[in-house]
């Protein structure tokens, strides 16, 4: 997953201003102004990346150093969504430190992004890329460059629904919390990881994520983890996701050209 990631390419459309965006004398995109509001409430819309860990910090966490960090360095996160903690004080329960000894190992199976599969709820918005989100009235919508999927928050006032089929990035609803989006989301299966080091979920997972837009091009994010299955507390991590101004999506494929899978050990 981690190559795969840090290996796409950057959204590229080339002299595509942002509309409305404040601007410098020199004309470039003033990402510390005043955040956009919308209807009373801050505009989260734009296009977002997480912002990277320092290099020095990647490095003592990946295996091969330097060599694995790719083109664009990611979130100390999207590495491994218990950076926070120390590895013998990881709150992960018995049979979920287990399949991530595998994992880790080489011995559980590869990754859901080595197969093209969905990044899923949370990584997806901590893998280095950008992804666009749009905000409406009664819907957020997250569309994201790294695997051209798109995701929805209902913030229309309607519940969880009763019958849920579990799935990959789960059923989100939001509202605001003064000037903050709080999204509630339930329903995932147990296919995607949290992490490119292989931390796995149950399909008894349920995501907070809590959004605020700073100022104009920083977005502070916190999510909160609660899944029993996994882990022997609930998990919170926070970062921050950085305006990528004056470009656009690509659309982006993984199984276009695709020559790995076939080549892969089956267990």
């Amino acid at each position: 997953m981690f190559a795969g990631a840090c290996l796409c390419a950057q959204a590229q459309w080339v002299n595509h201003p942002t509309p409305g965006a404040p601007r410098t004398r020199e004309g470039k995109v003033n990402l510390t102004a005043r955040a956009p509001r919308a209807n009373g409430k801050p505009d989260l819309s734009g296009i977002w990346q997480a912002e990277p860990a320092p290099i020095k910090e990647l490095i003592r966490m990946l295996p091969g150093g330097s060599n694995g960090l790719g083109e664009d360095p990611p979130s100390k996160y999207f590495l491994n969504i218990l950076a926070d903690f120390k590895p013998e004080e990881a709150p992960l329960q018995p049979a979920a430190a287990a399949a991530f000894r595998q994992h880790a190992q080489g011995l559980g199976g590869d990754s859901p992004a080595t197969r093209c599969l969905p990044a899923g709820v949370p990584i997806g918005e901590l893998v280095p890329s950008p992804f666009k989100l749009v905000q409406t009235p009664g819907l957020i919508l997250i569309l994201s460059e790294y695997d051209t999927s798109f995701r929805q928050i209902f913030t229309d006032g309607r519940k969880h629904p009763g019958d849920r089929q579990p799935s990959w990035l789960g059923y989100s609803v939001g509202r605001w919390d003064s000037d903050t989006m709080v999204v509630d989301s339930v329903g995932f299966n147990d296919q995607s990881w949290l992490d490119a080091f292989g931390h796995t979920h149950s399909d008894e997972m349920h995501v907070t994520e809590r959004f605020r837009r700073r100022d104009f091009g920083h977005m502070d994010v916190q999510i909160t983890i609660d899944d029993p299955m996994t882990f022997t507390k609930p998990v919170t991590i926070k970062f921050t996701e950085l305006l990528v101004p004056d470009t656009e999506l690509l659309e982006s494929f993984c199984a276009e050209n695709e020559k790995d899978v076939a080549h892969l050990a089956r267990k």
